[in-house]
């Protein structure tokens, strides 16, 4: 049986995320896995409360966004609230959530990252084989 996986990504950043989501679906589709679910979301800060509505409903799930530091401290903090949050949803519900949330200085560091996206793939299918 295949497993059901969902993909959540951020639209902001979108030129970033794109890159990141097809890394990720080209590591998935090496295992086999064709469907993936994907759900949109405004920034990477909703990833987690979109995961956590959705748990229940698929076995693993990959976070994508993009969060380049600006001007504020803003960008410690959300970051780490992120992290955090991706940590407790995949121990809550036991499920590998691959966090293909990249942090960046500037745009010009992305392009150095988007296998970020098949690392977070083949970290969710690795973790699913662990029973």
């Amino acid at each position: 049986m295949k497993p059901k996986i969902c993909i959540v990504i951020s639209t902001y950043n979108m030129g970033i995320t794109k890159k990141l989501l097809l890394s990720a679906k080209n590591e998935l589709k090496k295992y086999g896995v064709y469907k993936v679910n994907y759900y949109k979301v405004p920034g990477a800060f909703e990833i987690p409360v979109t995961i956590s509505r959705l748990a229940k409903k698929f076995d693993a799930f990959i976070a994508i966004g993009c969060i380049i530091r600006g001007q504020t401290a803003n960008f410690d903090l959300i970051s780490s609230a992120i992290t955090n949050a991706i940590m407790n949803l995949s121990i809550t519900y036991k499920k590998p959530i691959g966090n293909s949330i990249i942090t960046l200085f500037n745009k010009n560091q992305a392009s150095k990252r988007y296998n970020r996206g098949k690392e977070a793939a083949n970290a969710i299918i690795e973790v699913l084989k662990i029973k």
